[in-house]
């Protein structure tokens, strides 16, 4: 199997990136893509957002896991999102929605289809999936940036030990590092995203370890439960798989490939919402 790496593309002009107070590698948002061998391309693609609590990008949840995706036949995009101390909220949902305009704006150049355009998050990184997945905006065709043409809505959503919640439970270090050490309340309800699901909330597939103890597992049976109350489809893989941070792993990777695999065969080939 042969993948063909391609250099870090940056998400806006330099002239157009938004808060660009500094100009260092961590101050510009990019995205890295893998692709998949031209015979198991499949057309969709997965925007994938390491963890590391809001302040680092773990490799371990990046490049490989763009790989493992590739070898399956999806068109694969790491995401350097901006992070604290210097970029709060809203900054990473930023990025985020910007990433996924991004990716279904050239859907045409990269052989893919623009409604089947997924994220997929660990940790932080799945705080921010699902901050992508029930914050998103339309598209915004005013605009005078062709790629805000586009929805961030993503079509389905991939959440490996996330952190979801902002509350008492979640993960403190991620809150401080997104919302600051005195947030206020509201913003710490905005961004509880157990409490933010609606219809239009694109399916999910969670996978949790009770035996967590850096980001509770309740963050995902919160999430899970709210899903189902919601009506919206999902898959929830939990149990006694060993502590925080396990990356690529049996322990879901066979199950998220066939869920994954089911979903991008039943959506319809249509615009996305």
């Amino acid at each position: 199997m042969s993948l063909n790496n391609y250099e870090d593309i940056k998400l806006w002009a330099d002239n157009q990136l938004p808060f660009a107070d500094k100009t260092q590698v961590q101050d510009i948002p990019t995205l890295h893509a893998v692709l998949p061998a031209p015979e198991k391309a499949n057309g969709a693609a997965v925007i994938v957002f390491p963890g590391g609590s809001y302040i680092n990008l773990a490799p371990h949840e990046g490049k490989p896991v763009a790989e493992w995706l590739a070898g399956a036949g999806y068109t694969a995009f790491v995401l350097s999102y901006r992070r604290g101390p210097d970029y709060l909220h809203p900054i990473p949902m930023m990025d985020a929605r910007r990433a996924i305009r991004w990716v279904r704006a050239h859907a045409a150049e990269w052989q893919l289809e623009p409604a089947k355009i997924g994220v997929l998050g660990f940790s932080a990184g799945g705080h921010l999936a699902s901050t992508a997945a029930n914050h998103f905006t339309q598209a915004s065709p005013s605009t005078s940036d062709p790629v805000d043409n586009f929805s961030a809505r993503p079509d389905f959503q991939i959440l490996i030990y996330p952190v979801i919640t902002m509350k008492p439970g979640g993960h403190e270090n991620s809150r401080i590092n997104l919302l600051g050490s005195n947030p206020t309340p509201d913003l710490i309800e905005l961004l509880s995203n157990e409490n933010r699901i609606t219809p239009q909330t694109p399916p999910a597939f969670l996978f949790h370890s009770t035996e967590d103890l850096a980001v509770d597992v309740g963050n995902s049976d919160s999430y899970a439960a709210a899903l189902e109350t919601a009506g919206i489809p999902y898959k929830y893989v939990r149990g006694k798989f060993g502590a925080h941070g396990l990356g690529l792993h049996p322990y879901w990777t066979a199950e998220c490939l066939m869920w994954l695999q089911r979903m991008v065969r039943d959506m319809p080939p249509q615009p996305p919402v």
